[in-house]
Parts: structure tokens; C-alpha cells; sequence
């Protein structure tokens, strides 16, 4: 397959995934605190297909260990929000087995040379490295979202979820300077503007409430 459409198919993933953070972004603006609205999980759900099998076709190991974690993640917060109903049905079929048949075809119809993973292409192993400790950061957030909503039992967006995807997306965006990546750091470049800028939100929103007579 042409390298054009290897990254085509990269910038569809990340065009989901900056689709969903500007969904979060404006409805976040509008009510002057960081929201979760439903589209956010879907499109983070179809964003990680694509982008899986972009890192399969990449062999990049830190992009499929990266989808391949939180993918069930983003499933989980959709069954908190309730949106599993029969309505969603064909979205919900389609999401839970699409991701079967990737992970049965990369292991039985490949041809994938694992040790390949490890060494990238033309890459020294300490960039290797430093992209799977990137996109372990970065996956991180969502493991602690999943704590933080269960034990609130709300799919929430806390603030340390967006100071480790804003700490990953600085490692990854290097990383992929090294790759020479141009998805990875256009999706991380522009992915650390909208985390800077929840954490202002959550920053003026605790100001507020703790000063609410004085303007923050």
C-alpha cells in the first residue's frame, strides 16, 4: 500500500479524534466548564480503529498498544452514559466485533514480524522507547477517567486527565519529529492547545466556585 494512503488513512483517525475534542471543546466553551458530551466517546471509538490499523501498517508498536488499551475504555464510558440502548444497536454490533477481526487478522493473517515493533524503521531503540513510554503516559489519562468515573459513577473529564494527555502528547509529538511522522504531530500539535485550554476552564471554574464574588 502507497505511503499516501498509509497516512491518509492516519489523518482519518486523527480527524476523528480532533473531531471529538473540539465536540468537547465547544459544548465545554458554552457552559464555561469541561463537559463530556456522547460524541466524544463514539468518535474516539471510531478514531481507534483506523488508527490501529494505521500503526499496523506503520508497525508502530506504540500506536497499536496505545488503541489497542483504551479502546475498551471508551466503550465502558458510553455504558455509563447509558447509550447502549436498542436504538445504538448496528453502532454497538459494529464497534464490539470490527475490533475481533482486526486483532484475528493481525495474528493469524499478517505476516507481522514482531521484532520489527521493536527495532521501527531505521530507528534507534531509545526512540522506540520513548514512543511506547509516550503512548503509556498517554493512555494512563484514560485508566485514571475510568477510575475517576466509576467511583463517581459519571463519565467525566477530570483534571488530571488532561495534565497527562497534555504531558503524552509532548512526548509523542517528539517522538513522532523523530519518526518523522506527520500525523503523529499534527494530531498531538494541535490536540495540546485544547488541553492547555480545559485546564484554564477547570482552573477558573475552581476559582469561582471558591471565590465566587470575585472575578477569576
Amino acid at each position: 500500500m502507497g505511503n499516501w494512503l498509509v497516512f491518509g488513512l492516519g489523518f482519518l483517525a486523527q480527524l476523528l479524534f480532533s473531531a471529538r475534542l473540539i465536540t468537547q471543546w465547544l459544548k465545554s466553551e458554552k457552559s464555561k466548564k469541561v463537559e463530556t458530551p456522547v460524541l466524544f466517546w463514539k468518535l474516539s471509538l471510531l478514531g481507534a480503529i483506523f488508527l490501529f490499523i494505521y500503526g499496523f501498517l506503520r508497525n508502530d508498536l506504540a500506536i497499536m498498544i496505545g488503541q489497542f488499551l483504551t479502546y475498551g475504555l471508551y466503550w465502558r464510558n458510553l455504558k455509563i452514559q447509558h447509550e447502549w440502548s436498542d436504538r445504538n444497536i448496528v453502532f454497538k454490533i459494529s464497534t464490539t466485533i470490527i475490533p475481533f477481526l482486526l486483532v484475528a487478522y493481525v495474528i493469524f493473517f499478517g505476516n507481522l514480524n514482531w521484532s520489527d515493533l521493536f527495532k521501527g524503521e531505521n530507528l534507534s531503540e531509545w526512540i522506540v522507547i520513548m514512543g511506547i513510554v509516550g503512548q503509556i503516559v498517554y493512555t494512563s489519562r484514560f485508566f485514571y477517567q475510568w477510575y475517576y468515573s466509576e467511583k463517581h459513577n459519571e463519565s467525566s473529564l477530570p483534571r488530571i486527565f488532561w495534565i497527562l494527555s497534555l504531558i503524552g502528547s509532548c512526548i509523542l509529538f517528539t517522538y513522532g519529529i523523530f519518526r518523522k511522522d506527520p500525523v503523529l504531530m499534527s494530531a498531538h500539535f494541535f490536540g495540546a492547545l485544547i488541553y492547555v485550554r480545559n485546564l484554564y476552564l477547570i482552573k477558573k471554574a475552581s476559582c469561582q466556585e471558591e471565590h465566587p464574588k470575585h472575578l477569576c
